[in-house]
């Protein structure tokens, strides 16, 4: 095991060390000059190497007193078209007179604000920009001036959404705070839906184990520690390439042909619990892993590190922030060690109640015999559960309810041949679920969780009636289009059929009455990314989302409001919060 993991160590440092930092930090990819002449204020912004800014992004305001756009009245140098964008590849020079804001608005106190967003051609795009210049036709009011850039510093500071403040920590935070810093954030993320999957996988494993000798705390343990050490060398590894390529591989792997090839996996995994054969490595690498004396044993562990890699990869694929954090980390810096180990630790965390389940095996686990035997074929069905959940991001929601009816159908009957009270009684509850499940099917109820929806439709037609709508767009051009046409604050949600959190928003923070009336004076659109196609994967990395769930914000004006940006799945309460602070 302490060859595995100095291999490991040793794997992630050197694929650092070819990851040269060519990523400019903002302050270098993009400084702003502002130089006020007699007659005008000149607004110099020189961009670094192999910078380019958006031209739509590009926006000169008054801030202060009174907020007027004077974009259309600047001469802006004419962009040009690249990777089916406008943009700017050239430093600009713009020039406000003061003519044009004494015709605005006449004062002695203006408040100048640029607006401005960009990309390098490595791959990243940087956060939208704002610089603000106090211009002033007094000189007492120079020391106002110090104060007020003084006081935009402190700003800033406070408006950074919660992704770009625990980026921050990365690059600012000293190395053991990060480091157990990210391991709570992994604890805290072990309670969500990424991480319950894997619970009834890892015990099925367990359970497998202890049908071919007894099972102890400390095998348990290390059943359990070689799972989660694969599962987190996989959310490393994916990590680092999604943050360094902006290619995030957990996404990539949820396409149907994917799903649909591991969920046999668990149906296969499934009849092996019931008896019907055994699965093995093939005889050639059996032979090889047999030469030396533990040749069996590492023969499982092979296998439980595969699955525990595979799992992290597509059973539990979580976007949270501080997975978001870490990879805007990585892709701003190139620190792909520092980003990876917090990757790697964070994970952990996230192992913790896998490692718990592994301690408490030898305690609990029953002995080898006929009582085992019918705790495997329970696990069997637990694997077919597995599948079902996996065929949810791909099959029609009717179809997977029949699926879920016919699973408990098929357990009541299967335990049927049980005579003990405890499993008559969970026959019994099985057969009504299965019955009602099977009636809810029929009836068209796409909601395992809520079969009864079609028969409560007297209820449901005023909740209907508040039901949010959410209008969908398929790239950037219809995105701008809807942003231009709207007159209310415009919301975007970043939405996959495959994301189990964009399933909790729907069910849970969209439903809810407060955040309804909330978002009803809002614009709502919603970007579908199940295919992350090139426009799926072009929406995504111009506002830096990892994967959905992540929603953006514009105000009236229609300017982005990045303090409010959302990465992840958030309760009603978190989510009002967050509109509450702009809006």
């Amino acid at each position: 095991m302490k060859k595995i993991l100095l291999f490991l160590l040793i794997f992630v440092y050197s694929f650092s060390l070819d990851l040269n930092p060519k990523i400019l930090e903002p302050e270098e990819a993009f400084k702003t000059t502002f130089i006020k002449n007699q007659d005008n204020l000149n607004i110099k912004l020189e961009l670094g190497d192999n910078i380019y800014l958006y031209d739509d992004k590009i926006k000169i305001f008054i801030s202060k007193p009174q907020k007027i756009d004077i974009t259309q009245n600047i001469n802006i140098p004419e962009p040009i078209s690249y990777e089916e964008f406008i943009v700017h590849f050239n430093s600009l020079n713009l020039t406000i007179p003061f003519e044009l804001l004494k015709s605005k608005i006449d004062t002695n106190k203006y408040e100048i604000e640029l607006h401005f967003q960009g990309c390098s051609k490595a791959g990243l795009c940087y956060a939208p920009i704002s610089e603000k210049y106090l211009l002033t036709f007094d000189e007492s009011a120079k020391k106002e001036e110090v104060k007020k850039k003084v006081e935009q510093k402190v700003s800033n500071a406070q408006n950074l959404n919660e992704t770009d403040t625990i980026a921050n920590s990365l690059k600012d935070g000293n190395l053991l705070l990060v480091l157990a810093t990210f391991f709570g954030f992994g604890l805290l993320l072990s309670l969500t839906p990424c991480v319950f999957p894997m619970i009834p996988i890892l015990s099925s494993i367990i359970v497998g184990a202890s049908q071919k000798e007894s099972m102890t705390a400390s095998r348990g343990f290390f059943l359990s520690l070689v799972y989660v050490l694969s599962m987190s060398v996989a959310y490393t590894i994916a990590g680092i390439i999604a943050g360094v390529f902006g290619a995030n591989l957990q996404v990539a792997l949820q396409n149907p042909y994917v799903l649909v090839v591991f969920a046999l996996i668990f149906v296969a995994l499934a009849f092996s619990m019931f008896g019907y054969f055994e699965i093995r490595l093939p005889q050639a690498i059996q032979n090889k892993v047999n030469k030396t004396t533990d040749g069996k044993e590492k023969q499982g562990i092979v296998g439980i590190a595969i699955m525990g890699f595979l799992s992290a990869l597509i059973v539990g694929p979580c976007v949270a922030p501080p997975l978001a954090g870490a990879l805007v980390y990585i892709g701003q810096t190139g620190d792909a060690l520092l980003g990876g180990m917090a990757l790697f630790v964070m994970s952990l965390g996230m192992g913790v109640p896998l490692l718990l389940i592994g301690l408490g095996a030898g305690k609990f686990m029953p002995k080898p015999g006929g009582w085992m035997e019918g705790i495997t074929r329970i696990f069997g069905i637990v694997m077919l559960g597995v599948a079902i959940w996996l065929l949810d991001r791909v099959l029609d929601a009717t179809i997977i309810m029949y699926l879920w009816a016919l699973l408990l159908l098929g357990s009541a009957i299967y335990l049927k041949i049980y005579q003990h009270i405890i499993a008559q009684l969970i026959t019994v509850v099985l057969f009504l679920l299965g019955g009602i499940l099977f009636i809810a099917a029929i009836s068209g109820a796409t909601n395992p969780l809520n079969p009864l929806e079609k028969f409560t439709s007297g209820i449901a037609t005023q909740v209907a009636s508040e039901k949010l709508v959410f209008k969908k767009i398929k790239n950037i051009e219809e995105l701008k289009q809807a942003i231009k046409e709207s007159d209310k604050p415009v919301i975007l949600d970043f939405w996959a059929s495959w994301c189990v959190a964009c399933k909790e928003f729907e069910e849970i923070t969209f439903k809810d009455e407060d955040v309804i009336k909330k978002l009803q004076g809002f614009t709502l659109l919603q970007a579908d990314v199940t295919q992350n196609n090139d426009d799926d994967k072009a929406l995504q990395k111009m506002f830096g989302i990892v994967g959905p769930p992540g929603i953006i914000f514009w105000d009236k004006d229609k300017n982005e409001v990045t303090s409010s940006k959302v990465v992840g799945y958030k309760n009603p309460k978190e989510f009002l919060e967050i509109i509450n602070k702009n809006f």
